[in-house]
């Protein structure tokens, strides 16, 4: 298992900067990070708020820029000034949103069901740069028009150099559960790498996936959220076959009070504060109290609050 590889998967609003730097901070993470998805219309138009999402750190490099979008023009547009930022390894394209605002644009996973679309898009942007380009989708739309292997053999053909599967349909959204089968049948219809997606939690079910579908490695999406140690802990297991212990609540302490800073550094108090809130809700999330503790978080509105009650958690 040593050959597998552990990425931590893009999220709109969670994987940040911050974020990022956390992973690596805590994970020996080494692999390449993904960016928030940027949107290729946003680059056209030269969006202040674009642009500032393409800023990266040393910390958190290597990384990739994921785009989106449905227009090959702008998406070719967007690649070559991707490629002149001097941070970028590499571009990935999402065809795997399932938000409704994406998707009523024919962005994102709507785009699966237009394969003629999707190619046109992909030969635009491998012809655009010399990074190595990947794309993130899902199985398909719906359960009727489940075309991940068609759309995997287009994207290798136009030059891309591997393949994110999230093993749901844009229907399913979140629930049900990760049809790593459909995995499978795209691993071996491709012969560039295809990393699986969905339902890897913990060691078990990571163990699980490499044996139903021979990845070459593997994405932790919504399981990352108030947990970023999981890369650790997953990483150490394909090395040596064992679990390690979960973080102490002193060490989630030191963790919570680290991802505030960060927050706090990059995106100021008054924004890093609300941000804050949700990431602290999930990092509590089945501990013993945190119902009341995420009471007391919904109301901090400085450092200083959240510093008391990251505090009490340890009386």
């Amino acid at each position: 298992m040593l050959n597998k590889k552990i990425y931590l998967a893009p999220m709109a609003g969670v994987t940040d900067n911050a974020f990022r730097i956390l992973i690596r901070e805590l994970g020996d993470f080494d692999e390449l990070m993904f960016s928030e998805m940027v949107s290729s219309t946003g680059i056209h138009y030269k969006s202040q708020k674009t642009f500032g999402m393409l800023n990266f750190t040393d910390e958190e490099l290597p990384i990739a820029v994921q785009i989106f979008g449905s227009n090959p023009d702008y998406v070719s547009e967007s690649a070559k000034y991707i490629s002149n930022l001097k941070n970028v390894s590499a571009i990935d394209f999402n065809l795997g949103c399932p938000a409704p605002k994406i998707v009523k644009n024919g962005e994102g996973s709507a785009l699966m069901k237009n394969p003629q679309l999707v190619e046109k898009i992909l030969k635009a942007l491998c012809s655009s740069t010399n990074l190595p380009v990947s794309v993130k989708m899902r199985l398909g739309f719906d359960e009727e028009n489940i075309n991940a292997v068609e759309i995997a053999k287009i994207a290798e053909n136009c030059g891309v150099k591997f393949i994110t599967v999230h093993g749901r349909t844009r229907e399913q959204f979140y629930s049900g559960i990760a049809n790593w089968t459909e995995i499978a049948k795209v691993k071996k219809s491709v012969k560039i790498s295809v990393i699986a997606n969905g339902d890897i939690r913990d060691e078990e079910s990571l163990k699980k996936i490499i044996e139903e579908t021979d990845a070459d490695g593997f994405m932790i999406g919504r399981a990352a959220m108030g947990n970023p140690w999981i890369f650790k802990r997953l990483k150490n297991f394909l090395m040596t076959g064992k679990k390690i212990n979960p973080p102490t609540i002193e060490e989630r302490i030191l963790i919570l009070k680290r991802h505030l800073d960060l927050l706090l550094k990059f995106k100021g108090e008054y924004i890093g504060i609300r941000e804050m809130r949700k990431h602290a809700a999930w990092y509590t999330k089945g501990l013993t109290g945190g119902a009341e503790f995420r009471d007391k978080i919904n109301r901090a509105e400085s450092k200083e609050d959240f510093i008391k009650i990251f505090d009490s958690l340890n009386n």
